[in-house]
């Protein structure tokens, strides 16, 4: 897929971000095309190759239309059951995140969110959630326009 500088995007296990420019460089002797995408959440700035940016699971972010279902997936789905060995109880969730889904991302979150309640979570999960938690809030809020404390807020009151 092809993007354009002020695309809104989503890097798998990095999160949302916009297209800030896209830069040509030479490797190799030759020319290629890169995006600058900038990733609110983290102040983090990546470069992809725009060749190779749908093998790396490179996405636009969902449409305005798709957060109302993405709510509704938080509010109403299953908690995911989990090996009970952390290890590959990581592994899989790890595997969740990433595809980039973002109903993925939302199985990851809401497992250790829940989980959060009632157990303390290991250094490994803290991560897990952390990262989940910033990929998803990023997506939803470059989609929805809002603020990050909003954003937050709309995901607590689905979560209850």
């Amino acid at each position: 897929m092809d993007f354009k500088r002020g695309d809104f995007v989503v890097f798998p296990l990095h999160g949302a971000g916009v297209i800030s420019e896209i830069k040509q460089n030479v490797i190799d002797g030759e020319t290629k095309d890169f995006y600058i995408i900038d990733l609110p959440y983290g102040n983090l700035h990546l470069m992809v190759p725009a060749s190779q940016s749908g093998g790396t699971g490179l996405r636009p972010v969902i449409s305005p239309k798709e957060i109302e279902n993405v709510l509704e997936y938080i509010r109403t789905s299953e908690v995911l059951p989990q090996d009970p060995n952390w290890n590959k109880r990581q592994r899989d969730q790890l595997e969740l995140m990433k595809t980039g889904d973002i109903y993925r991302i939302i199985d990851v979150y809401k497992y250790l969110a829940l989980r959060e309640k009632t157990k303390t979570l290991s250094s490994g999960e803290k991560k897990m959630f952390v990262s989940a938690k910033k990929i998803l809030f990023s997506e939803i809020q470059l989609a929805s326009g809002m603020e990050k404390e909003e954003v937050e807020t709309m995901i607590g009151r689905c979560l209850a």
